[in-house]
């Protein structure tokens, strides 16, 4: 099957790209259920949704596209309402561990925001508990396989990503006590102590009871809430030894990744998508193509790494009108350490193989930049153990990889 890449028929290209090893760094656990678990938890638990069948939903909930962000993260209501038990929360998170083992995810990194799901049931560690329970059981399972066992085949791994939000309301039981109980601060205040004390909890769980949380986030609505509002939480966690990685570029500009780098210490970007834009860059800034040229050498000699969401940004962008025109084309010519990922498995309706489809068909990407890519995500994850283990963790991924392509137009 030698050749160049673009000669390979969709269905080639497909086969190949699923059985590569790949990594997931950024995907949301509430908006990747699985539509039918959505559909029978509802039913359940007596949630009302617009529609109670898969077709529905996608009419009138999960879009192809969304008018913005905001509409975007409107989906999440229904989700997250039917994510308020620990049996429910164990059953997503094994079912999205599922998921990405089917089509050759061996490393995933799942995120979510434990504080939309704290009620009189749950507290923050019975939260992280449940999800734990049901992504290791998955991990093991898999593990378990005779060809992953005897060392032929990378073995699963997952770390948890506690997301902090930039704003919020009364979303959820434990948001309105909170608002409740600061009733004389304003919102920015009480978002911002809301993220400190997450920082807290991620850290005091992953310490008392070993649970793999690797990293802290920031996301929601970017445009109006600075990341540098969240500070004092970012600064916890970095003093704690937690990675971090922040939502930013998504919605606003170039100066919103350079805060989340130098004020939250940021190890890794979600999105980047306006990294190149500078019409977003502050009017103070005379040369403002220097700026961003400046500001992609200081993320190239940081290997701070980008996690790029192509259908996501499609359906959120409104200036967007077609994926070849998506700014990962000029992180490809700037060399910028990059991972493709899904954001969101149902929200947006993809895979991690249909974005790197994605990505290869629209950017001609060769092989090399894919094995870059693919490596990159390995390379850079918050891997859960000794970085010995990581190492050569990485190592068996990288070989498992050459073997996979050996002798066809993937093999660089």
């Amino acid at each position: 099957m030698e050749g160049k890449i673009q000669d390979l028929r969709d269905d080639e290209l497909i086969e190949l790209i699923h059985k590569i090893p790949k990594s997931e760094l950024h995907v949301h656990l509430d908006g990747s259920l699985r539509l039918q678990t959505l559909i029978d938890l509802a039913k359940k638990e007596s949630v009302k949704l617009p529609s109670y069948t898969v077709e529905g939903l996608h009419e009138l909930v999960f879009k192809d596209k969304y008018q913005n962000l905001e509409e975007y993260l409107r989906t999440f209501g229904y989700t997250c309402a039917v994510m308020q038990r620990p049996e429910h929360l164990e059953r997503i998170s094994y079912e999205l561990a599922i998921d990405h083992q089917h089509e050759g995810v061996r490393y995933v990194e799942v995120r979510f925001a434990p504080q939309l799901h704290i009620n009189k049931q749950m507290d923050m560690a019975t939260v992280v508990s449940s999800v734990n329970k049901g992504l290791l059981k998955a991990q093991n399972e898999f593990n378990q396989r005779k060809e992953v066992a005897n060392g032929s085949e990378p073995r699963f791994y997952y770390g948890i990503i506690f997301c902090a939000l930039r704003s919020f309301g009364p979303y959820s039981e434990y948001y309105s006590n909170f608002i409740d109980a600061l009733s004389y601060s304003d919102m920015k205040t009480i978002c911002s102590l809301s993220s400190l004390e997450l920082a807290k909890g991620a850290v005091h769980i992953r310490q008392e009871l070993g649970l793999p949380i690797v990293g802290f986030d920031l996301a929601g609505a970017e445009k109006g809430n600075p990341a540098k509002d969240h500070w004092r939480a970012f600064q916890y966690a970095h003093g704690n030894f937690l990675a971090k990685t922040v939502h930013a570029g998504e919605a606003y500009g170039p100066p919103s990744i350079f805060q989340a780098i130098t004020e939250l210490h940021a190890d890794r970007i979600g999105h980047g998508y306006y990294l190149f834009d500078t019409s977003k860059v502050n009017g103070k800034i005379k040369d403002k193509e220097y700026y961003v040229q400046e500001l992609c050498q200081y993320i190239a000699d940081r290997r701070v790494t980008i996690e790029v969401c192509l259908t996501s940004n499609l359906q959120t962008n409104p200036t967007l009108k077609k994926i070849e025109d998506h700014s990962f084309k000029q992180m490809l010519e700037y060399e910028l350490s990059t991972s493709i990922c899904t954001d969101n498995r149902t929200v947006s309706k993809t895979t991690v193989t249909n974005e790197l489809m994605l990505a290869l068909r629209s950017f001609k990407m060769n092989p090399k930049q894919l094995k870059n890519t693919i490596v990159y995500g390995f390379k850079r994850s918050f891997f859960p153990d000794k970085y010995s283990k990581k190492r050569q963790y990485v190592r068996q991924c990288i070989d498992y990889y050459e073997k996979l392509v050996k002798g066809t137009p993937l093999e660089v």
